[in-house]
């Protein structure tokens, strides 16, 4: 688990294994000066064997375009493996408004998000 110093809004990312898929559940504030694990985790993840790689945004309060980017610089990285799930009532408004779901798969569970059969 990595986190950020500050502990009320701090950036936590837990990893778990969860049916043959990596699965990072991110919680907290994510911005400039806090996205750095979540860049760190996937960039790990790409040696990590060939599932699914389930970013998990349920716990996330704020992001910015810092986010939005290691996310997509996750996705040029891990390619189809890589999808966003449960995404919190602010991501879902950030992912709608910016039309991140054209460039990324987002579902709404990471039960589905798993089970996703993705076009290749």
């Amino acid at each position: 688990m990595l986190s950020s110093p500050n502990e009320d809004r701090a950036v936590r990312i837990v990893t778990r294994r969860e049916r043959g898929a990596l699965v990072l559940a991110v919680s907290g504030d994510l911005d400039i000066d806090s996205v750095g694990p979540l860049g760190q985790a996937l960039a790990s993840a790409v040696d990590d064997g060939a599932g699914p790689v389930v970013v998990e945004l349920s716990g996330v309060g704020f992001a910015d375009s810092t986010m939005v980017n290691v996310l997509l610089q996750g996705h040029t990285a891990l390619g189809d493996r890589m999808r966003l799930a449960a995404p919190s009532p602010f991501m879902r408004r950030l992912i709608d408004m910016i039309g991140l779901d054209s460039a990324l798969p987002v579902l709404p569970s990471v039960d589905d998000a798993i089970d996703a059969v993705l076009p290749s």
